[in-house]
């Protein structure tokens, strides 16, 4: 299973943090914010990563390798000083793209079944599928509008009585969609859904549980703040801890396995969507 990260902003939200160094490379409790996605998805099944960078993207490269440490593959499609926005950079990479893909933020840790989500796609006929989630507690504003099962208007310039969702920040994508954006042209995922909503091809995948994301100080603080919560867990008396260090780097553990296949350790958390049980997330080692 393929995920593409799109690791290519600036950051402008975390600037004392970032000024320089990419987002994607933030400290979280020590470690580069990317260790935990990599180890997420990996976690989840996702084999092979596609990197869209661009702003400081030397730096993502020499931290990352090909991946091999994180278990996964690591491949790059780097914009340069283009400035493509994230659709653009989605279009960018399409040589580098399997026939069905998962697309997230470089500033994102979601914490979902990422299998069925891809399954729900491939199960379709249709070219994209959103993941959604109910704003019941305001977290931020509502920008997706969901109509028996597709999403139906998507973004924050809009507003209405029915847009009571928001885009939780991961999509799985067929290739083709791609074929409506200009290589090399900018433009954002917003522009790419738009033909699709209207085509009735994107279909909405709904979720319920809160997600984390380092793109504010806000979202940094409560990411650190869940994070640490799993850690506790994890240093409890019967938990095995982190697996041995991976490809000899060190520091750098492989991730523990998910909660409910420890011994010892509490069980998994809610299920997801309707889909089974989801099982914690990975967490690095300390260094």
């Amino acid at each position: 299973m393929q995920a593409v990260i799109l690791a290519g902003g600036l950051g402008t939200r975390l600037s004392t943090l970032t000024g320089d160094r990419p987002k994607s490379l933030v400290p979280v409790l020590g470690r580069p914010f990317l260790d935990y996605q990599l180890a997420l998805l990996d976690s989840h099944g996702v084999t092979d990563v596609v990197l869209c960078v661009g702003h400081l993207a030397a730096q993502i490269r020499e931290h990352v390798g090909n991946g091999s440490r994180f278990g996964v593959r690591v491949r790059l499609s780097d914009e340069g000083e283009r400035r493509l926005g994230t659709g653009g950079a989605l279009r960018w990479a399409e040589a580098l793209l399997d026939d069905a893909f998962l697309v997230l933020f470089g500033d994102s840790y979601l914490v979902l079944d990422y299998r069925a989500v891809m399954a729900s796609l491939l199960a379709s006929d249709r070219l994209g599928l959103m993941v959604v989630r109910r704003n019941d507690d305001g977290y931020e504003s509502s920008d997706v509008v969901v109509d028996d099962g597709f999403v139906a208007a998507y973004g924050r310039d809009r507003s209405g009585p029915r847009m009571v969702y928001i885009n939780y920040g991961l999509s799985a994508l067929r290739r083709r969609a791609l074929l409506s954006l200009a290589r090399g042209a900018a433009c954002s995922l917003q522009e790419l859904y738009r033909p699709l909503i209207e085509a009735r091809q994107l279909l909405a995948y709904e979720v319920h549980d809160h997600y984390y994301e380092i793109g504010s100080p806000r979202g940094l603080a409560d990411l650190e703040q869940w994070l640490a919560t799993q850690r506790d867990i994890e240093e409890r008396p019967g938990s095995p801890g982190a697996l041995p260090s991976v490809g000899g780097v060190g520091a750098m553990s492989g991730p523990p396995l998910p909660s409910e296949e420890r011994p010892g350790c509490p069980g998994a958390l809610p299920s997801v969507g309707g889909v089974g049980a989801m099982s914690g997330p990975p967490l690095p080692s300390a260094p």
